[in-house]
Formats: C-alpha cells, structure tokens, sequence
C-alpha cells in the first residue's frame, strides 16, 4: 500500500485535492468524472487504498460488495437504476490511477 502516498485519489478522498462529490460514506467516496464518458459518469474509491479491483477483491470482498449497492444507489438517484459498471484493471486496460475505483455510467440509454 506503499503507493497511497502519492495517490490522486487518496489526495481526493483526504480533501486536499477538490472534487464534485456525488456520495460518501465511511467506506467510499464518489464523485463526479472530470472527462465524463455518458450523461452521468462517477468515480466510487474506496476510502482504503488497493491498486486494483483484483486485490479488493481477494483482501476485502465484502468492501467490493458495497461499491456495487453504492453505485445502484446513484444509478437508482440518475436514471431508475439502469447502469455500466467498469473496474480498469491494469494499464493496458486502461486504469491510470493505480487506486481501485469503479465508473458508473448511467442517466441515459446506452448502445451495447
């Protein structure tokens, strides 16, 4: 967990680095995507840093478990529950903040 020092989204969740927070608990946080890609796009961290949803995965399921209620809470808010959910999970799939987070895309009908 050596890379929560300099995290971007651990500078986030801290409050040192300003975001447009959508929802917030004392196991996430969410906020709004800064290059949105759909109508509603928000970022759900959890608030413990892990690089990737793999390693959520195997150390805290049931912390994984609670993104997925959290971000049908926001998709249930933005556009009567339908959502995408995405976890990048390594560089080559595209994850460039090495903090766990899922996107929801929501608030419009999406093409497959």
């Amino acid at each position: 967990m050596a890379d929560s020092d300099e995290c971007l989204f651990c500078g986030i969740i801290a409050g040192t680095i300003p975001s447009e927070r959508v929802y917030e608990d004392d196991m996430v946080y969410a906020f709004k995507d800064i290059n949105p890609k759909a109508k509603v796009h928000v970022l759900i961290v959890p608030r413990k840093h892990y690089r990737d949803v793999a390693a959520l995965a195997k150390n805290d399921p049931a912390l994984l478990a609670h993104i997925v209620e959290t971000a049908q809470g926001i998709a249930d808010k933005a556009f009567h529950g339908a959502y995408r959910l995405i976890f990048n999970t390594g560089r080559d799939a595209g994850q460039s903040v090495f903090h766990v987070h899922a996107h929801v895309l929501t608030g419009e009908t999406m093409d497959e």
